[in-house]
């Protein structure tokens, strides 16, 4: 057996944002991603979101690439909400991409912090810009180094 050590916050979003993460179907939905993540031999250290996002921190082991990883636990988690037995009302479906950041273990703590205070972040408009995107604009400030102003 290898030793690994590999950390990545991982963040993909619902179709076109549409705000279709309801509270009542959250714990289902990331018990489900957490049980996935398991079964692919991943380690989830943190979940949470919105009504329109996921982030996930999670260590993927290096037998797995981290595109196998999120398509794994993007298309079995969208087919558990539309096939699964809770009725929803709405076709569910994740945007194509997604973002992936890698960590390293000084910084997991804070990521795991980050992610668990999501609600908190967007209510209060203390979001990290570069850790809410999943396209390749990567012009802001370095993700473990928020904007003062962010926190301010």
């Amino acid at each position: 057996m290898a030793l690994w050590r590999l950390y990545y916050h991982l963040v993909w979003a619902t179709k076109d944002r549409r705000d279709l993460i309801t509270l009542a179907m959250e714990d289902n939905l990331f018990g489900y991603i957490i049980g996935k993540s398991v079964a692919l031999g991943g380690i989830v250290h943190a979940i949470n979101g919105t009504e329109n996002h996921v982030h996930l921190v999670a260590s993927i082991p290096p037998k797995i690439s981290i595109s196998a990883f999120v398509k794994g636990i993007k298309g079995a988690s969208s087919h558990n909400i539309n096939k699964g037995p809770i009725p929803y009302e709405h076709t569910f479906r994740w945007q194509g991409g997604y973002g992936v950041f890698s960590l390293g273990q000084k910084q997991l703590p804070y990521t795991i912090a980050y992610v668990q205070n999501q609600k908190e972040h967007h209510r209060n408009d203390s979001t990290i810009p570069v850790l809410e995107r999943i396209d390749q604009e990567d012009d802001g400030p370095t993700p473990w180094q928020p904007n003062r102003s962010n926190r301010e």
